[in-house]
């Protein structure tokens, strides 16, 4: 599954190359809770089409109706929309608040924008496609947009005069190894928008490996960690289990940016693994730091699937800024627990202990 933004994007720019008259809602302020962050975006087309959420469901109904009659002169807004962007607030008041699904006390924001010029549409997805990170400004008087190079991603800003949204590339996953484990963190990762590249250079693995949408690779991990050139949208998770192909990668992930570096393992595997880069690659317990280990947050897992969802909750904490208490640490946890690790190569439920 592609970058939602992108999506949303490239779709936008397809109708209005096409012809269509189609608006782009994107949230711009929220108060209490609300079912999508600021920066969120919708596009919707004259025919009702959709692709994007800027809530639950109950509030795009509300733009598709309201916005379908007018295009077709039916309805309490028989003009079809058009002219500079405006604003719309939906769960000002608790019914209204109910009647659209928003939570309780719940007030989300709108920037509505009538039939964006499509070739800015297109200028906008082609940077994006080509991995470049880019901050759209649209003039609140005529809706006019110019797109600039970002150098660091930015929340949305609004004021009486502009709005620019920052959008960037797709986040990537590369991943070390290509068991089953890999399989369902994978398709997990793909479906929560990441682009994945799996490496295995062991043709017993790669030989079965079968995900739809992830780029398998057989050089050696440490050479594509170098050529993937992580990013600040991009980790790297070694998951075989074997020095000889996770340790290189990691060293060399942890000299890039990539927001979040980890590896599988029990905890007596992970500080053996520490232990061996400080006694054999130089390394410090300040340089190895960010390494992660064992990855996850603690729910108890013990399958493929079980662990994958566990693995993918904690990267996707890590993406989103968001501190997990000590006590979902997976190693915490079990030390809190007074579980002990089992002894090297005993396996539980077909994979090795974290």
């Amino acid at each position: 599954m592609e970058n939602l933004d992108v999506l949303v994007l490239r779709t936008l720019r397809d109708w209005r190359i096409a012809g269509r008259r189609a608006l782009l809602a994107t949230v711009v302020r929220t108060w209490g809770s609300s079912p999508r962050p600021v920066g969120s975006i919708m596009a919707l087309a004259q025919d009702g089409s959709v692709v994007g959420s800027v809530s639950g469901g109950c509030i795009e109904d509300d733009l598709i109706y309201r916005f379908t009659q007018a295009y077709a002169g039916r309805g309490e807004e028989k003009a079809i929309p058009s002219g500079p962007p405006s604003f719309v607030k939906y769960g000002v008041t608790a019914d209204e608040a109910h009647r659209f699904g928003l939570p309780c006390g719940g007030t989300l924001e709108l920037l509505l924008e009538y039939d964006p010029d499509p070739q800015g549409l297109a200028e906008l997805v082609t940077s994006l496609e080509q991995g470049k990170l880019v901050r759209r400004t649209v003039r609140l008087s005529d809706g006019a947009a110019t797109i600039e190079p970002a150098d660091t991603p930015s929340d949305l800003a609004v004021d009486g005069e502009r709005m620019a949204n920052t959008f960037g590339p797709e986040y990537r996953m590369l991943l070390i190894g290509a068991g089953q484990l890999t399989e369902y963190l994978a398709t997990m990762a793909l479906f929560s928008g990441f682009a994945v590249t799996v490496c295995d250079p062991r043709e017993e693995y790669s030989g079965a490996f079968h995900v739809p949408g992830a780029k398998l690779v057989h050089e050696m991990p440490d050479d594509v960690v170098l050529s993937f050139r992580p990013d600040r949208r991009s980790c790297v998770v070694a998951l075989t289990h074997d020095p000889k192909l996770d340790d290189l990668a990691l060293l060399e992930a942890l000299q890039t940016e990539a927001f979040y570096v980890g590896a599988i393992g029990s905890r007596r595997n992970n500080d053996a693994r520490r232990e061996r880069m400080v006694e054999h690659f130089d390394q410090t317990e300040a340089s190895l730091a960010r390494l992660r280990g064992p990855i996850g947050i603690y729910i108890g897992s013990k399958t493929p699937p079980e662990i994958a969802v566990s693995v993918m909750a904690e990267i996707l904490a890590v993406k989103n800024g968001v501190p997990l208490p000590r006590d979902m640490d997976v190693a915490q946890a079990k030390n809190s627990l007074d579980v002990q690790p089992n002894d090297p190569g005993t396996l539980v439920c077909g994979v090795p202990e974290r």
